[in-house]
């Protein structure tokens, strides 16, 4: 599937970015322009039941196919937020881009007796602002209002189409390219045993202190501060 695709930038240095459940291209409104004033092209998707792509059938491996139908190969960056850090993590070897960043990423979904299944995450979709406001009280109040425009759009069926991953480990099992787990602090889907384990695998691991899943909009500066030495300007000319 051709995905909808949100631009910044431009050039031939691409930074490709990929939302979480529930969200779309619009959650990047703070980076993409970020990453265009360092030089890179940037280009955020819409995942499939997201924003405005379309709807079919669900699971991250269609996720993952449709990424590579839509995005260019060989991109200086991609960076990946939860469900997009899956997504991007069985992408990213026919992506292959020059680094990737895997922001709080879902690679151990809690199993339903920890209270945390795929029909929570679906009622989600008929949030009130003020839940909203509330369960994410570090957002500027835009972000609030774009998460209400955001689930208008989206599919919670995405969501429903996780139950058979709940309880798995999907940790990729070494990085394909250089890679960052960036996590939240602390990270509900990433324990300390498992940074310890993708320590070991080779995967650099970085935390934002104080920041929730959704680090970068809870916290720009941090989120845009832990990317040192994996994001450059661009070259001068």
């Amino acid at each position: 599937m051709q995905l909808h695709t949100q631009s910044w930038g431009e050039g031939d240095r691409f930074a490709l970015l990929i939302h979480g459940m529930m969200a779309d291209h619009r959650t990047w409104r703070r980076v993409g322009p970020a990453l265009a004033d360092r030089g890179y092209h940037v280009i955020a998707v819409d995942l499939r039941g997201h924003g405005a792509s379309g709807r079919g059938e669900y699971s991250p491996r269609h996720f993952a196919d449709d990424v590579v139908e839509t995005l260019p190969v060989g991109a200086e960056l991609a960076v990946g937020h939860s469900l997009g850090g899956l997504t991007l993590s069985l992408a990213v070897d026919r992506l292959r881009p020059r680094r990737a960043v895997f922001s709080d990423p879902a690679w151990h979904l809690a199993a339903p007796v920890e209270g945390f299944g795929p029909e929570l995450l679906a009622r989600f979709k008929t949030a009130t602002k003020e839940e909203i406001r509330a369960m994410n009280p570090r957002w500027a109040e835009v972000d609030v209002d774009i998460e209400l425009e955001t689930l208008a759009v989206w599919d919670e069926g995405t969501a429903l189409s996780l139950a058979p991953l709940l309880g798995a480990d999907l940790m990729p099992a070494a990085p394909v390219v250089p890679s960052l787990v960036q996590l939240a602090d602390p990270s509900a889907l990433i324990t300390p045993e498992h940074a310890r384990t993708l320590k070991s695998l080779g995967f650099e691991v970085r935390s934002v202190a104080g920041a929730g899943h959704t680090i970068h909009r809870d916290d720009f500066d941090g989120f845009m501060g832990s990317l040192e030495g994996w994001i450059r300007d661009a070259p001068p000319r």
